[in-house]
């Protein structure tokens, strides 16, 4: 991956890709699930007790290969008194984020339907080149070859091996205990249990994965960017059937935390990230980022980056608005055009329609904010909150200099900058008053244009001002 992530902890759709194989292998319920770290063992020990804390993990300390690994997590759960011989033990990779529980499902139930003492979760694929090769007898698995290890016939088989199986616990601890290292890798291959099981006459079946995609490993960027695609079309599908409407599938990108209720609208270039919830009638789009945000019933959200947000029922926010953590949109509230707002509270019906910063204020119930406002809340310091009451009208181009509290039904007048409270239905005028020092530019810039068109309208207007 030629980065400082570890591969497992890179992400697809608001998970790991490690977390998604953790996830399906809660489907089948597992009473233990221990992952096998290695690279950068800390960062994915970390990843883990934060994202799943219920799993346990044991470190591979000397790299040896996959059946090592399996080697330590068995020698793992035996330490801690688990009896691996007793139950099916289910091994999975870490870098297949597009495994399903549907496809764990089936290879288990399978496994035990067929009384198999090892069952191999397989697919079949048109280019099959860096795949282990599936060797067949009949209907049984005799062996798995590794691409670098196999013959020019077995390269020509086109079914995979996944890297997932599933083993009678009994016969899987009995098996690894005659791997070798005698390969091209010089590594314990899990695969050449299946050639000691088969050889000894015991039961090796092959299940074909409920869709090719789902064995799909990543280990370079190319992979991980189709994988995102893959994962992206089966979330869409999956929310376009439960009754949400995209115009743009290919460019709609959703979370697998992300909850979308019925008649949500999303339309093109929108990324819905995190635990986000759309409820109904609401539309998104274009262009719009919503990242751990609540939406509420018929609201309107268009070109818009909205971070740990709450927008009300009816609200209407955008075109190019940018709503940071801790800001809430009151019900059939408003933030325009070039709005940005941070830590901010606006009330019901209030409005802050253009060209304004919210940040650190709590604004009451049908106020509106006139077009260029600044609420002024850092001093350099320390952050100031401003306060402004219910049916107040802030007027344009003001500078609400915090910690300020505008009154209930209070007026600002245009271009005022507001150091101190307001009381009630007062009207604050906070600007200098205005001089016209008549004919300055027929003194100060004679010649120029602006002189030349003043002096055609002084010629032929009787205005009767004073010259200062």
């Amino acid at each position: 991956m030629k980065s400082a992530t570890p591969k497992v902890l890179h992400e697809i759709s608001g998970r790991s890709l490690l977390g998604h194989v953790v996830e399906a292998a809660a489907t089948i319920e597992p009473e233990h699930l221990v992952v096998v770290v290695g690279h950068e063992s800390e960062q994915v020990v970390a990843h883990l007790d934060e994202e799943a804390p219920w799993v346990a993990t044991v470190e591979q300390t000397q790299r040896n290969g996959t059946g090592h690994a399996v080697r330590v997590a068995l020698e793992f759960l035996t330490g801690r008194g688990v009896a691996t011989n007793e139950a099916p033990v289910v091994v999975l990779t870490g870098d297949t984020p597009l495994l399903t529980g549907e496809s764990l499902v089936a290879m288990l139930m399978k496994h035990v339907e067929s009384a198999a003492t090892a069952t191999v979760l397989t697919a079949d694929l048109d280019s099959p080149f860096g795949y282990g090769r599936v060797l067949r007898s009949s209907d049984r698995v005799v062996g798995i070859v590794e691409e670098k290890d196999a013959t020019p016939q077995q390269r020509e088989i086109s079914e995979i091996n996944s890297g997932m199986y599933a083993f009678d616990g009994a016969a899987l601890l009995d098996a690894i205990t005659g791997l070798n290292t005698n390969n091209s890798q010089g590594e314990e291959y899990l695969t050449d249990v299946i050639e000691i099981l088969a050889s000894r006459g015991d039961v090796v079946i092959g299940v074909g994965a409920h869709n090719t995609s789902d064995i799909l490993g990543i280990n370079d960027r190319s992979q991980l960017a189709a994988a995102m695609a893959i994962m992206r079309d089966r979330i869409n599908d999956k929310w376009m059937k439960a009754g949400v409407t995209m115009l743009d599938p290919e460019s709609t990108w959703i979370d697998v935390d992300a909850e979308l209720a019925p008649d949500v609208t999303l339309f093109p270039q929108t990324t819905v990230r995190g635990p986000t919830a759309i409820e109904t009638g609401a539309q998104v789009g274009p262009g719009t980022t919503l990242i751990s945000a609540e939406i509420g019933v018929n609201a309107i959200v268009r070109h818009t980056w909205a971070e740990l947000v709450v927008i009300g029922a009816g609200a209407t926010v955008g075109p190019y608005t940018y709503l940071r953590p801790g800001t809430v949109i009151g019900a059939s509230g408003k933030a325009g055009a070039f709005v940005e707002m941070k830590n901010a509270q606006l009330g019901e019906g209030s409005k802050v329609p253009h060209l304004s910063y919210v940040g650190d204020a709590t604004i009451g119930v049908g106020t509106n904010i006139g077009a260029g406002t600044i609420f002024v809340n850092y001093d350099g310091v320390e952050k100031h909150h401003t306060t402004v009451g219910d049916q107040a009208r802030v007027g344009s181009d003001n500078m609400l200099i915090g910690p300020v509290v505008i009154g209930d039904g209070a007026y600002t007048a245009a271009g005022s900058v507001v150091t101190e409270d307001v009381p009630a239905g007062a009207m604050a005028v906070g600007r200098a008053r205005q001089r016209n020092i008549l004919d300055w530019v027929l003194r100060k810039r004679p010649g120029t244009q602006s002189a030349q068109a003043a002096q055609r309208a002084t010629q032929s207007d009787q205005s009767g001002h004073e010259k200062i």
